[in-house]
């Protein structure tokens, strides 16, 4: 098994402002308003999946539709614009509806931290499957009838048990600070957050000795959570740096895929 000080050395190498310039978290630092960077954010994270240059080009697209004045955009409620947008399993007719969710929470509660300050509860432990279900509920309650498979796709169901690795890696975006993480958010610390879990973590998880388990699931991220939080208690994620680089590193003929 890879030792705490080995992984501190790619954690190390790898958190760097250079990391920022291909991956998605490159759209928070676009913004510097509070409620801009979380919902660039959340809808960069929803993107997130495949090829990594196609959805960084998709999420281009759509913040030029917004003006880049994305939390009035989200205010005013018109998103017409966005007919014709679409990213591999979503539609238009999937996007809109996210869109249209993100206005009522904007315009009837404090927006997107609330929301998940709400159903985070310190006191019981982070029982994420009822902590991100709760998040999730309020988006599925909201969906139209004619949400497809996108919809879904884009907002999975953590009930399901899968990683949430989108939804993680927003969190960590929100919660953490560092030269990539804007840590935005306090009503969670950096210990709470869990691994966002992809091919690329999990391979390097399992050369490395921190993972056996072979599917890429809610009960992996556990078991390799158990072995960060024990290398460091207080931030365990920042080890993400060092097995998504690095595994992307090694194996760059797969690279593009996210």
């Amino acid at each position: 098994m890879i030792t705490k000080e080995e992984l501190n050395i790619l954690a190390e190498k790898y958190e760097t402002t250079d990391f920022i310039k291909d991956d998605p978290v490159q759209f928070i630092h676009v913004f510097d308003n509070k409620e801009d960077i979380e919902l660039a954010g959340f809808i960069s994270s929803l993107f997130a999946y495949g090829n990594r240059k196609m959805f960084i080009q998709k999420l281009e697209d759509l913040f030029k539709r917004t003006g880049m004045d994305l939390t009035n955009y989200i205010k005013n409620g018109d998103f017409n614009n966005l007919k014709g947008l679409e990213y591999r399993f979503s539609k238009d007719f999937d996007i809109i509806p996210v869109f249209e969710i993100l206005h009522t929470l904007y315009t009837e509660s404090k927006g997107l931290e609330e929301l998940f300050a709400y159903n985070f509860k310190e006191d019981r432990g982070v029982d994420y499957d009822k902590f991100l279900a709760g998040v999730v509920d309020y988006f599925y309650a909201r969906a139209p009838k004619h949400a497809g498979h996108g919809f879904y796709h884009m907002i999975p169901d953590p009930k399901k048990g899968g990683a949430m690795k989108r939804m993680n890696m927003f969190l960590r975006w929100m919660v953490r600070k560092s030269d990539v993480d804007r840590g935005i958010w306090t009503f969670m610390k950096p210990k709470d957050l869990l691994i966002p879990l992809d091919v690329h973590v999990a391979r390097l998880s399992r050369s490395m000795g921190l993972l056996e388990r072979k599917s890429n699931d809610y009960k992996a991220v556990q078991e390799l959570m158990t072995h960060l939080k024990n290398f460091c208690p207080d931030d365990p994620v920042k080890y993400d740096f060092a097995m998504f680089a690095f595994g992307v590193e090694l194996n760059k003929e797969k690279s593009g895929v996210y």
